[in-house]
């Protein structure tokens, strides 16, 4: 069995763009939420960087139910249960640790690890991961060298989320590869401008992206 089933990753793919937040005040998590999908974004890949990180996905998923809901940064084993407990939707990690692949497995949450070398392809494979985060994707060598890895396993039909340097700038020629099943971008709501409440610059920042993304694959 797949570690993301269909009907996720048809979401994340109709999505197309998942903004990666850091989110240090609970509070400001549903307001957030809410001006990502009036602009467009409906998936998100909330990190577990901060004390508030849980609780701001609880009231996510709980208020926003519109938004697809993914925890980030999940790169301890015990991480997993309280991830599955808060209601998130799915979770991602920087790496491809065995044991929180493991925990994903045996909790049935939908999981896309990290990846950034041949050898973290195949560990993913073993446990029958499709669709792979591709980070940093930037500082890795870009959308070249993720071409020239995925190339002996396109048999295989992989779906990468690449993450890491991505911007309005160079999104296009992510989105064209056929491969690529959406990018992950933490510039559409900065850290900064999500503690200063600037919901003005986030939505302009999430319906600019959004808009690209239907131009470039042809969304009405």
């Amino acid at each position: 069995m797949a570690m993301m089933p269909k009907s996720m990753v048809e979401k994340i793919g109709k999505s197309g763009i998942i903004a990666v937040l850091v989110i240090d005040e609970p509070d400001k998590a549903v307001q957030l939420a809410r001006v990502l999908v009036d602009n467009g974004i409906s998936s998100m890949e909330l990190t577990l960087r901060t004390e508030g990180a849980l609780e701001a996905i609880r009231r996510i998923t709980k208020e926003v139910p519109s938004m697809v809901a993914g925890a980030g940064t999940i790169i301890r084993p015990e991480q997993v249960g309280a991830v599955k407990e808060s209601g998130v939707h799915f979770g991602v990690s920087p790496g491809c640790n065995r044991k929180v692949l493991e925990s994903a497995r045996q909790s049935l949450l939908p999981f896309a690890p990290g990846i950034c070398t041949p050898s973290d392809i195949e560990q993913a494979l073993e446990f029958d991961c499709d669709v792979l985060k591709y980070f940093h994707a930037e500082g890795s060598g870009g959308l070249g060298y993720l071409k020239g890895i995925n190339s002996p396993y396109g048999f295989l039909k992989l779906r990468y989320i690449p993450l890491g340097g991505l911007t309005a700038a160079n999104m296009v020629d992510y989105l064209e590869m056929p491969e690529v099943l959406a990018i992950g971008g933490s510039w559409i709501a900065p850290r900064d401008s999500i503690r200063n409440s600037d919901w003005k610059t986030i939505g302009a920042n999430a319906k600019e992206a959004y808009d690209i993304f239907k131009k470039v694959r042809g969304i009405a």
